[in-house]
């Protein structure tokens, strides 16, 4: 069976061919997301057209996914008119051929459950930090999504409710405006305006200054973690993002976490994320061998 795997984000959209367990063909495009999720549509179906003889598609994509119907329940200002698209409907008119259609943290989090970090685990949740913080729930290696198809919105978990400001602003006091790479960014330059990237503050770690800033942000990536374990009680937790691939954060949040989880969920394991910017073509693999399946059942 051969798949087009595509993973459609704000930035870019990466597509591969899927064959007898090998992934090739690996293309990357810049999105133009500013231009409309029309458009984003149009290039993906550009983009998809260029594999030859496909049986089925597997889409990861931004925003939040009717998984059933394969159509964007809501997406931000960073896809204008993407919101309502049928994205399933459209690919599967042009192409004549199944698709499958998932969120991009949920997609990530099925390519680390069958390819990545999460293989030799039954359950675990999945987060990633970058502009904010995603979340996904893996059950019995099945994402749980919740009575809408939204379920794992971590990085809205009010960590300070004195800031809230709900009239104004959904995510004000939550988990992803302390927690986020955006928020330690942005720490960082309140220090020094020059350290406006991760990669800049890094660099810098050595200094006594920079590194205060950093380990009061891994406090705030602790104090949310420590929430999730002691309602999921899950056996592992998979940290994903850029900003988690800094051997630094990784030890040091496997240096505090445990004291602040209680005694009885100290099973629980912190693992990196192995798939790097390939977790959503691969998990966009997988929901695509699952339509296939079933279709051929």
């Amino acid at each position: 069976m051969k798949i087009a795997a595509l993973d459609i984000g704000g930035t870019s959209i990466k597509a591969a061919e899927y064959n007898n367990g090998v992934l090739s063909e690996v293309k990357e495009f810049e999105t133009h997301a500013e231009r409309g999720g029309a458009h984003v549509i149009e290039k993906a179906l550009e983009i998809t057209g260029s594999f030859r003889g496909i049986d089925c598609i597997g889409i990861s994509t931004a925003g939040q996914v009717d998984s059933q119907k394969g159509v964007i329940r809501y997406a931000n200002e960073n896809i204008p008119g993407y919101t309502g698209m049928k994205v399933k409907e459209i690919f599967e008119k042009e192409f004549k051929v199944p698709a499958a259609v998932e969120n991009d943290v949920n997609a990530a989090a099925l390519g680390e459950a069958w390819f990545g970090a999460g293989r030799e685990e039954k359950d675990f949740l999945c987060l990633t930090y970058g502009t904010g913080v995603g979340g996904a729930v893996v059950i019995d290696r099945e994402i749980y999504r919740g009575s809408s198809f939204s379920a794992g919105e971590f990085g809205a978990m009010i960590v300070r409710a004195g800031e809230r400001r709900p009239g104004e602003d959904i995510f004000s006091g939550c988990y992803e405006r302390y927690a986020s790479a955006t928020a330690l960014v942005r720490r960082a330059a309140e220090l020094d305006p020059a350290l406006d990237s991760g990669r800049k503050i890094f660099a810098r770690l050595e200094e006594e200054k920079v590194k205060s800033v950093v380990d009061a942000w891994i406090l705030e990536v602790v104090y949310g973690l420590s929430t999730l374990i002691h309602i999921f009680n899950p056996s592992c937790v998979i940290l994903g993002g850029g900003v988690m691939s800094q051997k630094y954060i990784l030890d040091k949040i496997r240096e505090i976490l445990y004291n602040h989880i209680m005694k009885s969920y100290h099973n629980v394991v912190v693992k990196q994320a192995a798939l790097e910017n390939k977790a959503g073509i691969l998990g966009a693999v997988k929901i695509a061998e699952k339509v296939w399946e079933k279709n051929h059942e």
